[in-house]
């Protein structure tokens, strides 16, 4: 599973758009073939609208969702694109010195770190 937070929702002049810290780099199958991945926000507050939601990465096809149903979400708040599995991980990249994601087993209610957050500042060392 891949979390993402909201870290800006900007004005379109159709609809807005949701901007999260994931990226094409976490989750690379939406800009390469327009795979589906069902979205929703963690906590959501029961209104729905109509939202492109992308990453912050300046490319076209940093989008995971375009003019998709959502859940109205605010700055601060996580998002959860489901069904990603060990694609995300198997196929997340450091392109554009992006991190890569800290990687988490769950079973139940534990959970393990099982591989830290790759920092851009490592990449050099």
């Amino acid at each position: 599973m891949l979390m993402t937070r909201v870290i800006w929702v900007k004005p379109g002049a159709d609809h807005p758009f949701v901007i999260v810290d994931a990226a094409m780099n976490h989750l690379a199958r939406p800009a390469l073939y327009d795979a589906f991945h069902r979205l929703e926000a963690v906590t959501p507050d029961g209104e729905r609208i109509v939202a492109t939601i992308a990453g912050p990465v300046c490319e076209s096809g940093d989008v995971f969702a375009g003019a998709r149903d959502f859940d109205r979400v605010r700055r601060g708040d996580l998002a959860v694109p489901h069904a990603t599995g060990a694609y995300g991980a198997a196929m997340a990249s450091t392109y554009n010195c992006r991190a890569l994601s800290a990687q988490v087993l769950v079973d139940g209610d534990r959970f393990e770190i099982v591989a830290d957050r790759y920092l851009p500042a490592e990449f050099a060392a």
